[in-house]
This record gives C-alpha cells, sequence and structure tokens, in this order.
C-alpha cells in the first residue's frame, strides 16, 4: 500500500492558506528544530530534536509563510507566467510541507495520546488553508489565464504536465464552484478532516485493546513452535500475562493462529474480536462512516458530479463506475466459482474428522492451510525457517542490484525516529541516490498493516537534484532471543510490494516534486508494488534469499516445485475476499441520494448482491475498513484489481526473455519508475509494453482461467 499521510493531509502540495499572528520570539526560532536549517546527513529530519509541542507553532508558522507566498503570486503586477505562477506555486510552502511529511507520518508509525491531540487540533486548520487557497478567486485567475494560453508558451512536455495538474487540481478543488456553496464547502472539507482521522485512531486502538491470553499450552495444539516462542515474549509486555501465551489481532499473531490452532473455540474468540472492532462502545465508527459517506456525496454534487465515485474516477485510469464494476466482475465470476469449490473441500474435512458443524470464516484459514498440507506436502512451518526477514531483504537488494545496478548501504548514523528503525543509503555508481528507512515489526504506537511513505521526495530546483527520503513500514513477527523474524509467503509478497512502492520513489527523475516518484493516479501506483511481486515467486530468486536461518541451506529444489504446484491454490478465497472489499467500497461511494446507512445492514445487503458465500467476509468490514474511511483509497480499493492487469501483462516480457532481462528492465525503469506522473498512465504504460493490456495473463496467473 502506498500511502503518504502528509500529503493526504495537504490534499495537494499546492493547497493552503490561513491567517494567525506570528510568533517572532528568538528562544523559540532556537528551540523548534523546523525553524533552523537542518544540518543533518542528506537534509533528514532531526528526529531526535523533535518534540510534541515544536508542531503547532511550525504548522502555524508554515502556514503563514506560504500565504505570504500566495500574496506575492497574486499582487505580482506582471502578466501571469509559467514562470511567475506555477513555478511559483510548486516552491511554495515549503515550511508547512516538511512539518506535515514529519507530523503524518509519526501519527501513523510512533502514534501517542498527545499526538491524536495536535491532529485534532490542526487538521481542520490545514483544511481551511487548503480551501483558502484552491478557493482564491485571483488566483486561479492567474493560472487559467496561464492555462489558456499554455499552446503558445513553448513548454516542455513536463512543464505542459504541470500546468494542467495544477489547473485540474484546482477545479477539482472547487475554484468553479458559486460563491455562495463556498462556505459549505469549506465547511464538509473540515468535518471529513476530523472524520477521518477519528476513524482511524479508533482502529488504531480498538486493535491494540485486545489480546487473547492463553494458560494452558495444550489449548494451542497445533502451533508452531516459533508462533508460540512469540506468543510468550509477547506476554512478557505485562506482569500480568508474564509466561502466558498473548495473541493479538495483529496480522503477524492472528495469520498464523488461525491457520494452524486446532482449538476451534480460541479461533472463534480471536476473530470475533478482530472482525467486530468499531462496530460498538465508544470506538463505534459506524455513525461516522455514516457522515463520512454522505458528506462526500454532498461534496461531489457540489463540484458538479453525481457520486463522490464519479468525481474520484474522473481522475484515473477507470474514469467511471462503470468502468470499474465491468473489471471486477470478470475477476469475481470465475473467482466466486473456485471459492465455493474451496468450501466444498473443507466441509468434506470436518465430515471426514467426524464434526457435524458448518465451515464458518474463523474455520476457513484453518482448513485451507491443513488440506494445503495434504494436497501439496506444504507446511507453513517448514517453509517459514527459509523467509527470514534478513535473508528476504538481502534478496530483495540483491534483485535491485542486478535489475537496476543499485545497491544498500546501511548507515546507522543517521537520525532514526524510533530505535527499530534501519537506515540505509541507496547507492548508484557511489553516489547516493536515495535514503531509505524499514521499520518492520509491530508495536501499540503503530497501526497494522504495511505501506510506503515518504519524508521527502525527488525534485529538481536551482539545478539541484533532492534526493527522496523513503519510509517502508510492516508488522513482521518480532525477532525473540533463539529465532530471527520468520516470514510466511504472503508476508514476504508484502515486504517485495512495500518495496516495489519504494522503488517507484527512489528512482524517480522528476523536475517537479508534486509529479514525481508516486504522485500518480491511485490505480496506477500499484502498479510498481505489484509487479516487484513477481520476482518473489520466481526460482532462480529464491535460491537467492530463501535460505535456512540456522544451517544456511538453500531452499531445495523439491519445495520449490511444492510452492510452484501451489502456487494458485486458495485463490478463490483471496481473489474473492478482495473483490468484496472492492465491491463494498463502490457501493459505498456510488450512491447518489442522502443516505440513512445502518450497519451491519447496509454491509451485508451489499454482500449479497454480488453473491458473497457466508464462509467468507470482505477482506475489512466497514468499521474497521480504513483504506476508504481514513486513507486514499475511497472509491479506489479496486485499483489493487485494475493495478494487478497492468501488473501480470508487464511481467511477461520477463518470462520470455529471463527474470533479469537488462532490456527490458530499463525500458521498465525509464518509462514507469523515473516518470512519476509526467505523462498520462497509459502512455507511460504503452511505452514499456508496445501495446495496452491484456487481462488474460492475470486470470491465468491466478488460477481462474
Amino acid at each position: 500500500m502506498k500511502k503518504n499521510m502528509a500529503i493526504f493531509a495537504l490534499s495537494a502540495i499546492f493547497l493552503f492558506s490561513c491567517g494567525k499572528k506570528k510568533d517572532d520570539s528568538a528562544s523559540q526560532d532556537t528551540a523548534n528544530p523546523f525553524f533552523k536549517t537542518w544540518t543533518t546527513p542528506y537534509g533528514i529530519p532531526p528526529f531526535e530534536e523533535i518534540k510534541a509541542e515544536h508542531y503547532i507553532p511550525a504548522f502555524e508558522r508554515g502556514m503563514e509563510e506560504q500565504i505570504a507566498e500566495i500574496d506575492a503570486i497574486v499582487n505580482n503586477p506582471e502578466a501571469p507566467t509559467f514562470e511567475n505562477t506555477i513555478l511559483a506555486l510548486e516552491y511554495s510552502g515549503e515550511l508547512l510541507y516538511n512539518v506535515a511529511a514529519v507530523f503524518f507520518n509519526l501519527m501513523e508509525a510512533v502514534n501517542s495520546p498527545e499526538m491524536e491531540k495536535i491532529a485534532e487540533n490542526i487538521s481542520p486548520k490545514l483544511s481551511k488553508h487548503s480551501d483558502n487557497i484552491g478557493l482564491n478567486p485571483e488566483l486561479f485567475k492567474r493560472i487559467k489565464t496561464v492555462y489558456d494560453n499554455k499552446e503558445n508558451l513553448n513548454l516542455t512536455a513536463e512543464q505542459m504536465r504541470l500546468l494542467e495538474e495544477n489547473y485540474k487540481s484546482f477545479v477539482r478543488g472547487g475554484a468553479n464552484i458559486p460563491v455562495e456553496q463556498q462556505p459549505r464547502f469549506r465547511e464538509i472539507n473540515e468535518k471529513l478532516s476530523l472524520l477521518t482521522l477519528k476513524f482511524g485512531n479508533n482502529v488504531l486502538k480498538a486493535t491494540n485493546n485486545y489480546k487473547l491470553v492463553v494458560d494452558d499450552v495444550a489449548q494451542l495444539e497445533g502451533m508452531p513452535k516459533g508462533q508460540l516462542e512469540a506468543a510468550l515474549e509477547a506476554g512478557k509486555a505485562d506482569k500480568a500475562t508474564e509466561g502466558k501465551y498473548v495473541f493479538t489481532i495483529h496480522l503477524p499473531s492472528m495469520e498464523p493462529f488461525l491457520m494452524n490452532c486446532k482449538n476451534r473455540e480460541l479461533r472463534k474468540e480471536l476473530w470475533t474480536a478482530y472482525s467486530t472492532r468499531c462496530s460498538s462502545d465508544s470506538l463505534d465508527n459506524s455513525e461516522i462512516i455514516n457522515e463520512i459517506v454522505n458528506l462526500r456525496l454532498e461534496r461531489a454534487n457540489i463540484l458538479g458530479f453525481p457520486s463522490h465515485a464519479a468525481y474520484v474516477l474522473d481522475d484515473c485510469m477507470a474514469k467511471t463506475p462503470e468502468a470499474v464494476n465491468n473489471l471486477l466482475m470478470q475477476v469475481w465470476k470465475p473467482a466466486l466459482a473456485k471459492a465455493k469449490k474451496e468450501a466444498q473441500e473443507y466441509q468434506k474435512m470436518i465430515i471426514a474428522e467426524g464434526n457435524s458443524f458448518k465451515l464458518a470464516p474463523y474455520d476457513w484459514r484453518y482448513y485451507s492451510e491443513q488440506l494445503r498440507k495434504a494436497k501439496y506436502d506444504l507446511d507453513d512451518d517448514v517453509i517459514r525457517p527459509y523467509l527470514s526477514l534478513e535473508n528476504v531483504k538481502e534478496g530483495i537488494f540483491t534483485v535491485c542490484d542486478k535489475l537496476y545496478g543499485i545497491s544498500f548501504k546501511e548507515n546507522n548514523e543517521l537520525p532514526k525516529y524510533h530505535p527499530d528503525v534501519e537506515t540505509y543509503e541507496v547507492m548508484e555508481n557511489d553516489q547516493v541516490i536515495a535514503i531509505l528507512y524499514l521499520d518492520f515489526f509491530p508495536r501499540e504506537s503503530k497501526r497494522s498493516g504495511a505501506w510506503m511513505t515518504n519524508f521527502r521526495e525527488q525534485y529538481v530546483k536551482d539545478g539541484k537534484n533532492v534526493i527522496p527520503i523513503v519510509s517502508l513500514v510492516c508488522n513482521f513477527t518480532k525477532p525473540t532471543a533463539e529465532v530471527p523474524s520468520l516470514l510466511n509467503f504472503d508476508e514476504t509478497s508484502t515486504f517485495f510490494h512495500e518495496f516495489g512502492h519504494g522503488l517507484h520513489s527512489i528512482l524517480s527523475k522528476c523536475t517537479y516534486r508534486s509529479l514525481s516518484g508516486t504522485n500518480v493516479p491511485r490505480d496506477f501506483v500499484e502498479l510498481p508494488s505489484q509487479f516487484f511481486e513477481h520476482w518473489a515467486t520466481e526460482p532462480e530468486v529464491m535460491k537467492m534469499y530463501a535460505k535456512h536461518y540456522a544451517t544456511g541451506e538453500t531452499i531445495p529444489d523439491e519445495l520449490i516445485d511444492k510452492l510452484e504446484k501451489a502456487a494458485t491454490y486458495g485463490q478463490g478465497f483471496i481473489n474473492t475476499e478482495l473483490l468484496a472489499a472492492s465491491f463494498l467500497d463502490m457501493d459505498y461511494y456510488t450512491i447518489t441520494k442522502p443516505t440513512n446507512i445502518t450497519l451491519p445492514e447496509y454491509e451485508n445487503a451489499a454482500m449479497k448482491k454480488i453473491g458473497l458465500i457466508p464462509e467468507i467476509i470482505s477482506r475489512y468490514k466497514s468499521p474497521y475498513f480504513q483504506h476508504i474511511f481514513s486513507g486514499g483509497y475511497s472509491s479506489g480499493y479496486y485499483s489493487y484489481t485494475w493495478a494487478a492487469v497492468l501488473d501480470n501483462d508487464a511481467f511477461e516480457p520477463f518470462k520470455e526473455k529471463g527474470v533479469f532481462d537488462s532490456e527490458t528492465a530499463k525500458s521498465f525503469r525509464t518509462n514507469i519508475l523515473e516518470k512519476g506522473n509526467t505523462e498520462e498512465p497509459m502512455t507511460l504504460y504503452i511505452k514499456y509494453r508496445g501495446q495496452e493490456p491484456s487481462i488474460e495473463p492475470l486470470l491465468k496467473n491466478r488460477g481462474l482461467k
């Protein structure tokens, strides 16, 4: 998942404005690191110097500085030009960008009650600031003047793209809406900024609040030794649970438990806690969802769109909800048919065991794992020892070197925001081209999941290339005193996935920050990440990184063969739960009239409409569906499937010519990874592939054809 909280918070890099009195206190300037030139290596944020009390003054001054810069643009007596209007806008708000990039990223990774209060304070102010610029008629007038004269300006292709994207962003930000509707438009944006923040905070708290504590190891029959050790280690965090086995609903703890624990009642207890998060009590997100959906609809209507989905998709490759649903249905029908066959197989296993209960969602992973062992002689506990986090990481580094000629040099002297974080200089031809942060393990201050983000994006200013500062944040099982962090194959793919996002930013070669790296349409941003996942499963690559953590033995051919034969195993479930979430997202955001949404009735109706079987739930149930209610994927969760069509088609040349074919790798780098949003995504894709993508490789690779 690509997630840049700073960018989400700012809406767009140029949309800010506010009006606070400036504090000229010299002592404050001295104490606040945001008011100094950072002398850290590569201009990395000086994390150890930044305290909670520094954020509000820095946000407020950042908004003041940008409003002064905007005023200078608006009051410029010279006629509007690309340089004095578009470029001036692009480079405005440097302080605000810096403080937001630090604050909102740390909110995700090292959150605290104090940070939450700051966010509640500053989010509506940022929303107001953004609207003040986006709705500034004199500023838009200058932009429109340049835009209307664009054919006579002799602009480069990238300059033209920047101009067009600026103009489009102002229009989409409300620049053309009638004056009488602007107060309500502003009010909606402010409300949404707080509601989405509260939604995410509730999910984080609910996830951290639950622990399954087991006293007797006999109740944990089937659990791998490594997972039991990790559960004992988790118990040490609290005196009340020391010496006991503690499991949580963070995925590294929950997934192995559901896959391996024979105790059905314990599986049910853990699953229920996971799947009912934020649906009751003080952390209930139900009413928040209702408000978010209706406010987004109202905002879309003000902007001239019939639904929020129509508004969002107008700026994506898909363009329309109809195109999204057409794609999803092409995959849904064969995936659902396969899922039904999988359910029948698992029910037969239940009956063969002498049981009469009906397969339930908390049984699915357990029987899927049992059947996988029986069919393919594949045991998750046998695979994990070959997938130590350290070995997988080194394998990824090797793949990057072979494909793109870049290497990673660890530098522990670089500033860190948490002791667990690893820091690297990314090298090419003996030059540092990026800084990379790797943050692997769960903690209560970190939200669940995995994502890539930036503390700074790549761009060029005054002829100097500014290198990106990239961060990959995951939640893998922590190492114990005896055993390193061991991944399963899904987690290995997740690591490759996030690294693919990272490469999109690391290898960016763009002039303008707002166009660089991952600043592309939502349904294109997942192409580089999902594309890079293909290398995780290639036998040639696996032999580079899959080495037994204790013996150093390379993964045997026999085990690779088993993995290849099982490659499409379980794809009915995997695709069905993903697509169900995509349909649910579209259901919420294709409503065209204000709706009184009640849960779980609304969600149940949506799932019934597409025929989802009761043994499977949507990958995310509504109350904790952060992607669409507190992240940047509203009307965009389909993008994982849209990008899957692209990535499977994009990998075909490597299958034909070799997974490290230099010519193909160079083409993907120069046409996709380096280009950011400097051209239309489909144009870039065709330059790489020579044709538009076909859905056939996706259906074939997932065993759905």
